[in-house]
């Protein structure tokens, strides 16, 4: 820039992270001053622009990402505006020799991230980019006829062939960064007004989570000490703390798909006890590469039905019971639980997302657009790929999908992943009292046992929206109505 040496701008986006981060590692190895930038860009369709839980999240990962830099005597340049606009004219401002960053994978990113390599290189500028966000990029994996995956067994055997013994190694972020003579101008991250303030909801999120690349370092060390041993048989009970809680700050970038594999590999081949645990929860991490590898090879995946067939599907208009849906007061418990914990928290245990979802799309037969719309706002991990992908799998419609007429029991569902209660209880408070045989169903309680509880069904906690029998045989009759494949 100006009086100095060209810098290097390294573009944050979905990687706010130091370590194992090969954009920024790249930038610092030129020798350049770097010049770390975040562009607050809402490019996406409004649809798809970044809910309240995740314009949180951000706030806070932002705010720490400026500490760590702070650390290497280095600024977050924050400014807002169209990427496309920004990032040329502040590589302008500053004289840069380059601008570098890793990949995003929603279609519109890839589409603008197209577009400003050609406009930098036009420029003269050096336009590289990365990959920091997953084990393999989505074009590599291939079927034996040369095609994307549409089934996640073969992805999953294709991939861990790819990555062998020796998937590639996360690092350590480089010491001794350049930093350029003058700073340019940045916005406040306060002006952003990304946090809630009338009324402010994020009390629970502030009590569950804390944003940034150490909070995920102090979650992994978690996970590794206690739930990972036991991950394989007890990561769907909702009641137990038996998940990474990973998913929002793998999101966000603040930790990598390749430290966390290597540090599971590490814990299982000096601790075999874990070894089952750990080889399950890396199926689940495959799962997510799984959901990008679709989501990059069929963009209208996040609005459309993966299977045309369900474009027939006879969805009911319902506001009512998608309000009571969304408030945790449909009458079911564990459905309810899940609803509120995901208000409270921005975060649902991923069996409870499966049961609400399911809940949602074949119990009330509401489009799983609608449930997918209310996920994107109020969920910190909110990911365009794993939430598309979860709805349609949950739908029916999606690729390798569970099948329609695998219809969640919420009862039994709840008595199997929470069975003396403790979720609901927690979630649902109004239900405290009830004893584990009646807390998933109590209208099947007597009324005396009710009333000294202090539940009164109608009144302190609602009824059913629906009978489970009458919808389950509503939503067979849906699933038959449209054409079969």
């Amino acid at each position: 820039m100006p009086g100095g040496a060209a810098p290097i701008l390294v573009w944050f986006r979905q990687d706010l992270r130091l370590d194992d981060n090969p954009a920024f590692a790249a930038a610092a190895a030129t020798g350049r001053p770097v010049v770390p930038v975040y562009i607050l860009d809402d490019l996406a369709p409004e649809r798809w622009r970044l809910g309240g839980a995740s314009r949180w999240w951000l706030h806070h990962s932002l705010a720490a990402l400026g500490e760590t830099l702070a650390g290497h005597a280095l600024a977050l340049v924050l400014r807002a505006g169209e990427a496309t606009a920004v990032l040329p004219a502040l590589a302008e401002e500053t004289c840069a020799a380059g601008v570098y960053w890793n990949r995003c994978y929603e279609p519109c990113a890839v589409r603008r991230d197209a577009a400003l390599k050609s406009s930098l290189r036009r420029a003269g500028a050096e336009a590289r980019s990365f990959n920091a966000a997953l084990l393999a990029e989505p074009w590599e994996a291939r079927t034996v006829s040369g095609g994307p995956f549409r089934v996640y067994t073969p992805f999953q055997k294709a991939l861990r062939a790819r990555l062998g013994n020796d998937p590639p190694e996360s690092f350590q972020a480089p010491a001794g960064v350049a930093a350029p003579d003058r700073w340019p101008a940045s916005d406040r991250l306060a002006d952003w007004k990304l946090l809630p303030e009338t009324p402010d909801w994020a009390g629970g999120l502030r009590a569950a989570w804390r944003p940034g690349s150490g909070g995920a370092a102090t979650r992994l060390a978690e996970f590794l000490d206690g739930p990972l041993a036991g991950y394989a048989h007890r990561r769907d009970r909702c009641d137990l703390s038996a998940t990474s809680a990973l998913s929002a700050h793998l999101h966000w970038g603040e930790i990598g798909p390749r430290r966390i594999w290597q540090a599971v590999h590490e814990r299982a081949a000096w601790e075999g006890a874990s070894e089952r645990g750990a080889d399950k929860f890396l199926s689940e991490l495959i799962w997510r590469e799984f959901a990008h590898h679709l989501l990059f090879h069929y963009p209208g995946l996040p609005e459309a039905n993966w299977h045309a067939r369900f474009d027939a599907f006879p969805w009911r208009r319902d506001p009512a019971g998608l309000a009571a849906w969304q408030r945790g007061l449909t009458g079911y418990p564990m459905v309810d639980a899940g609803m509120r914990q995901l208000w409270e928290t921005g975060w649902m245990h991923n069996r409870a997302r499966m049961i609400a979802a399911s809940f949602l799309v074949k119990h009330l037969l509401i489009h799983w657009r609608q449930g997918e719309a209310w996920f994107w706002d109020t969920l910190v991990d909110a990911d365009l790929a794993n939430n598309a992908a979860g709805w349609q799998w949950v739908a029916g419609s999606g690729a390798d999908a569970a099948p329609y007429f695998r219809i969640f029991n919420p009862m039994l569902q709840g008595r199997k992943h929470d069975p003396e209660g403790a979720y609901v209880r927690r979630f649902v408070p109004e239900l405290a009292k009830l004893p584990a045989r009646w807390i998933h169903a109590p209208w099947e309680a007597p009324e005396a046992a009710l009333a000294a509880c202090g539940v009164a069904l109608g009144r302190t906690y609602p009824h059913p929206v629906v009978d489970h029998a009458v919808a389950r045989e509503r939503a067979l009759a849906a699933y038959k109505s449209m054409p079969q494949a």
